[in-house]
């Protein structure tokens, strides 16, 4: 079984989510929050200069810039490619990282609540995710495992096993408690989870999990030129995680015309509405709703 040794914990990757820079700020006055017996945790502060101007990033999104060849290109040089590289020093380098976990503190302005998204499903994540789930009756686990560790452009992909937690609905540049303190939840029972994974402890948990997995990203209606001409459905709006169905509405385009969701299974939105990848013209990630084997080896 393998041992977890160096834990490093990243908020701020996004300049403008503050509940991980704040929980940066808590822990690194009192360390011994997020101390534990078995293996070393050291912070990081992910986009600092961001932050510092109030914005997601300066030139490009940082958790972005985490592919094999991009972080070799040296040609890629602006400010979140260069902290991209740095950072990779500091925790990696990816493929061969001496950090054996990395947890990256997100805030999201849709109405994901307390989110973990996992990006494999062996037997340490879906242990994780159970045992999270029983200690977080609010918590929603959400699988990213549609490619390979290497193949994410994620900060958290540096390290063998990397983990998201996205909690919102949280503005922009804003501090709500609930938000923080399901943030600062989530992290200490992943913590507590690494701890008991170490001394091969961890207690007697179920056959499965309920979950969901990413299938697809949509975009905001537009016309041949680009231009945005509608807007996420009042329906969905804030309903992240309840199911839709073909033919349910999707879209409303300004005009006033409503258009469906034309799909060949039931899909279970999230990040709806995200402020942040408006730059994209993204409207909404789909998963479906599964059932995942705690693998228990």
């Amino acid at each position: 079984m393998k041992t977890f040794n160096r834990v490093a914990i990243v908020g701020g990757t996004h300049g403008n989510e503050f509940s991980g820079v704040y929980l940066l700020k808590k822990w690194q006055s009192s360390p011994a929050t997020i101390r534990r017996a078995t293996f070393e945790t050291e912070t990081l502060f992910g986009n600092p200069n961001a932050h510092r101007d109030n914005k997601r990033y300066l030139d490009c999104d940082l958790n972005r810039q985490f592919l094999l060849h991009d972080l070799a290109d040296p040609e890629l040089g602006n400010y979140e490619q260069s902290r991209a590289k740095a950072i990779n020093l500091q925790l990696g380098p990816k493929g061969n990282a001496r950090t054996d976990l990395i947890i990256d503190l997100h805030n999201t302005t849709s109405n994901m609540g307390p989110t973990l998204i996992l990006l494999k499903a062996d037997a340490f994540n879906t242990q994780l995710a159970a045992y999270v789930a029983e200690r977080m009756e609010d918590a929603v686990i959400l699988f990213e495992d549609h490619c390979t560790v290497e193949e994410h452009f994620f900060l958290c992909s540096i390290a063998d096993q990397g983990i998201i937690i996205e909690v919102g609905p949280q503005p922009q540049s804003v501090i709500r408690q609930d938000v923080l303190d399901w943030m600062e939840d989530m992290t200490s029972h992943i913590l507590d989870f690494v701890e008991l994974f170490n001394n091969n402890e961890v207690p007697e948990l179920p056959d499965t999990i309920s979950a969901y997995r990413y299938t697809e990203t949509l975009k905001l209606p537009e016309d041949e030129n680009g231009e945005r001409i509608g807007m996420v459905h009042k329906n969905v709006q804030d309903a992240d995680f309840t199911p839709l169905r073909n033919g349910d509405p999707i879209y409303t385009l300004f005009s006033g015309e409503e258009i469906c969701w034309d799909g060949d299974y039931e899909a279970y939105p999230h990040f709806i509405n995200e402020a942040a990848y408006y730059d994209n013209n993204l409207a909404m990630s789909l998963g479906k709703k599964v059932e995942i084997a705690v693998i228990k080896n």
